[in-house]
C-alpha cells in the first residue's frame, strides 16, 4: 500500500468533523457577532476580577499551595535530574510512546480501520464519552497524545526512587491536578462537544458561557465561584430544610432545633444530631423524600440538631473546647431540661463525629453518663488513613495557614471547600467549567449541589487545632489529645457505636474508618454503604439505591479482608441503624409536643444561623 503523503495526513487531521463543516445552521455573520459578544462578557469578567483589586478588597499574593506545589516538584527533578543516564532513559521512553502514537495514527490514516491505539481512557471516564473522541482521527490523537504525556507525568511520581511518602503523595496529588487542568475537553478547539455546539450555535453558546463567567466572577467577590447548580428555586426553609420543628436554645455558637413529632408515640431515648460546621446541618434534612430528619421524625424519634454559627472575626477565638462545650455539652442539658431525660443517643457526621467522639472521650474521663449509644456517618477518630486531604497537612503548610487565617480570624468558607472540590476536580470543578462557561448551559436545580456550595467560615483557633491534634499529629486515638485540661481516652468510652463508612468516601475513606473502629472500648457495629461522603449518607431507603455491608468481626482487619466476611444488603442502612438504635432502648412514651415542659421557642426551624451566607 502506498503510504500517503504528509499533506494528506495533515489535511486529515485538521478535517475535525465532516457533519459539522456540513451543517446548514452556520452563519458566517451571526458568528461574528458572537464573538464580538462573547468578549465583551469577556472583558466585563476580567473587570470584575480587577474591580475589588482596585479597591483593596482583595490583596493578590501568590498562593501557599504554589510554594508547596514548587517544593514539591523540585524534589522529583532532582531524582531524575541528578542522574543522566536515569534522564536520558526516562526521555527515551517518552520519545518511544510519541512515535507509537505516531505509526498508529498513519496506519489508521492509511485505511487500517482496526488500527490498535497507543493508548485508550479509562472506560468511565466521563470527559471522553462523545463518539467523535474515537471516530474522528484529529480528536482521536489528541485524546491519545494526552493520554500518554499524562500517563508520563504520573510515572515520573512513580518511579522516583527514596522519596518521602508524603512528599510523593503531595507530587501524586499536583500532577493530578494539573493534567486534569489541561485535558484537551477543557478547550473549545479541542472538545468535539464544544466545537460541534460553537458551530451548530454560531457561537452562542460563548456568548452564554462568558456571560455566566463573569457573573461567577462578581458573585465570587474576584474570585471564580463555578456555579455546580441553579439556586433559583432552592431556598432553606422553603423546599430544603422544611421538616417541622422550633429552635429552643441559641447561643454564640450554635442554634438547637427540636423537631415536631409525627407519630402517637415515640422511643423514649431522644437523639441529639452533632452535624459538621464546614458545612451547614441541612444536608440531612434536604427535600423532603431525601430528609434523613424527617424520616427519623416519621420513624418515631425525638430529633434535635444542632445548627452550627456561621462564624466572624469576633469568634475567631473559639476553641475545640468551646465548641464541645457550647455544642454538644450543653445541648444534652437542655435536651434533659424539655425532655427529663438524663440520657440521649447521639449523630456525629463527618467532623460532627470528630467532635462528638472528642465530647464522649471527655465525658467518660469525668464520669459523666448523658449518653445511650452513639452513630458516626463517615466520620474519623484515627487519621493514620485520612487520604488526599492528607495532601494538605505538614508543619509547614498548617503554619502558613494560621498566618493567613490570624488576621481575618477565620478560614473562608470557599478555600475549604474548593480543597474538597479538588479531591474529585474532574467531576466537581472542570465538568462545570466545560458545560457553563464552554457550552453555555447553565447547571440544573440539585438540592445537594446547591448545599455544597453553602460553605461556612470556620474560627482560626478551631480549625487549628483540628488540623494538628488530628490529621497532623493524630492525637485523638493516640490518647494525647488534651481538651478542657482533661486528657482523652476513646477505650475508656463504653457506649455502643455504630460507625458507617462508604465505600467511596474520598474524605474519610472507609479503611480510615474501619480502623479508627478498634479505638473504642464498648461494642462497635462497623457498617459500609454505597457510594461516596454524601450519597453514601444521605440515602432514603424509598430511593432503592445502592447497598450496605455488614460484618460483625472487626478487629485487626484490613477493608478487602473485612469486604470478604461481609454480607451485602440492597438498598438504604436506615432501617439497619433504626432496629439497632431500638436494640439499646426500646421503651417509647407520649410524642412530646415542642415547647412542652417550658421550654422556649425562639423561632420557627431551620433557625436564623442556618440562612446566613459566607
Amino acid at each position: 500500500m502506498t503510504p500517503p503523503k504528509r499533506r494528506d495526513i495533515v489535511l486529515q487531521m485538521s478535517n475535525v468533523s465532516t457533519d459539522t463543516q456540513a451543517t446548514p445552521k452556520f452563519n458566517a455573520e451571526a458568528f461574528a457577532m458572537n464573538i464580538a459578544r462573547a468578549m465583551e462578557s469577556s472583558g466585563q469578567a476580567l473587570a470584575a476580577y480587577l474591580k475589588p483589586r482596585q479597591t483593596g478588597e482583595v490583596r493578590d499574593k501568590p498562593p501557599n499551595e504554589f510554594g508547596e506545589v514548587i517544593k514539591t516538584f523540585s524534589v522529583i527533578a532532582e531524582y531524575w535530574l541528578s542522574d543522566k543516564e536515569r534522564a536520558s532513559s526516562l526521555q527515551m521512553q517518552l520519545g518511544k510512546d510519541y512515535l507509537d502514537l505516531w505509526g498508529s495514527a498513519v496506519r489508521r490514516m492509511a485505511g487500517e480501520a482496526d488500527a490498535k491505539p497507543a493508548i485508550a481512557p479509562a472506560p468511565r471516564d466521563k470527559r471522553f464519552q462523545d463518539p467523535e473522541w474515537k471516530s474522528n482521527q484529529f480528536f482521536d490523537f489528541i485524546l491519545q497524545l494526552y493520554l500518554l504525556t499524562a500517563k508520563w507525568a504520573q510515572q515520573l511520581v512513580n518511579d522516583a526512587d527514596g522519596i518521602d511518602p508524603h512528599t510523593r503523595k503531595k507530587a501524586e496529588f499536583y500532577v493530578q491536578q494539573i493534567t486534569n487542568a489541561l485535558a484537551p475537553s477543557n478547550f473549545v478547539l479541542t472538545n468535539p462537544e464544544v466545537l460541534r455546539a460553537t458551530v451548530e450555535t454560531n457561537g452562542d453558546n460563548l456568548v452564554r458561557g462568558m456571560k455566566m463567567l463573569a457573573e461567577d466572577i462578581e458573585a465570587g467577590h474576584g474570585t471564580l465561584k463555578i456555579r455546580q447548580s441553579d439556586s433559583s428555586n432552592l431556598e432553606v426553609g422553603v423546599n430544603m430544610a422544611t421538616t417541622p420543628g422550633k429552635v429552643i436554645y441559641q447561643n454564640e455558637l450554635m442554634q438547637l432545633i427540636q423537631y415536631s413529632p409525627a407519630t402517637e408515640n415515640v422511643l423514649r431515648t431522644p437523639l441529639l444530631i452533632v452535624p459538621p460546621w464546614i458545612n451547614k446541618f441541612y444536608i440531612l434534612d434536604l427535600r423532603p423524600e431525601k430528609s434523613y430528619i424527617k424520616w427519623c421524625v416519621d420513624q418515631g424519634i425525638t430529633v434535635f440538631v444542632i445548627s452550627w454559627v456561621n462564624p466572624d472575626k469576633e469568634l475567631g477565638k473559639k476553641t475545640w473546647a468551646d465548641y464541645m462545650t457550647e455544642g454538644p455539652l450543653t445541648a444534652m442539658d437542655v435536651i434533659e431540661k424539655v425532655t427529663g431525660e438524663l440520657k440521649v443517643h447521639t449523630a456525629g457526621y463527618c467532623v460532627g463525629g470528630t467532635m462528638l467522639a472528642s465530647t464522649l472521650a471527655y465525658l467518660a474521663e469525668k464520669r459523666r453518663q448523658r449518653v445511650t449509644s452513639a452513630t458516626f456517618f463517615a466520620a474519623q477518630v484515627d487519621f493514620t488513613h485520612a487520604g488526599d486531604l492528607l495532601v494538605f497537612v505538614d508543619e509547614d503548610q498548617i503554619s502558613a495557614l494560621e498566618r493567613d487565617m490570624q488576621e481575618s480570624g477565620v478560614l473562608e468558607g470557599s478555600k475549604m471547600a474548593m480543597a474538597f472540590n479538588m479531591l474529585r476536580s474532574n467531576d466537581l470543578i472542570w465538568s462545570y467549567v466545560v458545560n457553563n462557561y464552554l457550552k453555555g448551559q447553565p447547571p440544573s436545580s440539585f438540592d445537594l449541589l446547591h448545599w455544597n456550595s453553602d460553605a461556612t467560615r470556620m474560627p482560626s483557633s478551631n480549625h487549628s487545632y483540628y488540623l494538628r491534634n488530628c490529621y497532623l499529629e493524630n492525637r485523638l486515638s493516640t490518647g494525647t489529645m488534651v481538651l478542657d485540661n482533661t486528657l482523652l481516652d476513646l477505650s475508656k468510652v463504653k457506649v455502643p457505636v455504630y460507625n458507617l463508612a462508604a465505600r467511596e468516601d474520598h474524605i474519610a475513606p472507609a479503611e480510615s474508618v474501619l480502623y479508627g473502629s478498634q479505638f473504642f472500648g464498648g461494642p462497635v457495629k462497623y457498617v459500609l454503604s454505597g457510594s461516596g461522603h454524601i450519597a453514601g449518607v444521605v440515602n432514603p431507603p424509598a430511593s432503592k439505591k445502592y447497598q450496605y455491608w455488614t460484618n460483625d468481626n472487626i478487629k485487626d482487619m484490613k477493608l478487602a479482608d473485612w469486604l470478604k466476611g461481609a454480607e451485602e444488603h440492597k438498598g438504604s442502612w436506615w432501617p439497619d441503624w433504626r432496629g439497632w438504635l431500638e436494640s439499646h432502648d426500646p421503651e417509647t412514651v407520649p410524642a412530646r409536643m415542642v415547647g412542652s415542659n417550658g421550654a422556649s421557642v425562639l423561632e420557627d426551624a431551620p433557625g436564623s444561623y442556618v440562612r446566613v451566607r459566607a
